[in-house]
């Protein structure tokens, strides 16, 4: 959610800019786009096995890698890595705090072991028992948003360069 937060922000900005300009908008020109949906898709056809979701952190950190000429793509390769360094520390899955995602839910997860998955790609752990618990899932969207949903400080920097990407146009460089 907060990734396609970014994505809208951006192509807005983007947009706005190239209209104020009088310039045509210019999408980025991305290689391997295809990467991103094998990487998406990888996250949901088979829950509770972690290495299709780390194949497809893997598929997404080289999609980054081999466009990042753009700077956009370098803030997001930061978030990326650091939701990459969490999940492999924490068994192949993003850790949430029972709190956090008992927030999201009207289950009491007090039930569930931790370990337990919890959606497609988080797992239950307590923060005692998180390795790099301040890069898991702990933050959650406004309580006023449509939509609740927890994420990372790597998912922030994901959205801040998928931001920037669509933002910058490249035509409206200052001129010297």
């Amino acid at each position: 959610m907060i990734l396609l937060a970014g994505v809208a922000l951006g192509l807005l900005v983007g947009l706005g800019w190239a209209g104020k300009h009088q310039v045509p908008y210019e999408a980025p020109k991305l290689r391997t786009l295809w990467l991103v949906l094998v990487a998406f898709i990888l996250q949901y056809i088979e829950q509770a096995n972690r290495l299709p979701i780390l194949a497809s952190q893997l598929l997404f950190i080289g999609f980054v890698l081999l466009n990042s000429s753009h700077l956009g793509m370098k803030i997001l390769l930061v978030g990326a890595a650091l939701n990459f360094i969490v999940m492999l520390a924490n068994g192949g899955f993003m850790p949430i705090s029972f709190e956090t995602a008992g927030r999201l839910t009207q289950v009491n997860l007090l039930d569930y072991p931790a370990g337990t998955l919890f959606g497609a790609k988080d797992i239950l752990l307590p923060p005692e028992g998180t390795r790099f618990e301040w890069l898991a899932d702990r933050f959650l969207t406004p309580s006023w948003f449509f939509y609740q949903v927890a994420f990372s400080l790597g998912d922030v920097f994901i959205a801040i360069g998928a931001f920037w990407l669509l933002a910058w146009q490249p035509k409206l460089k200052p001129q010297p």
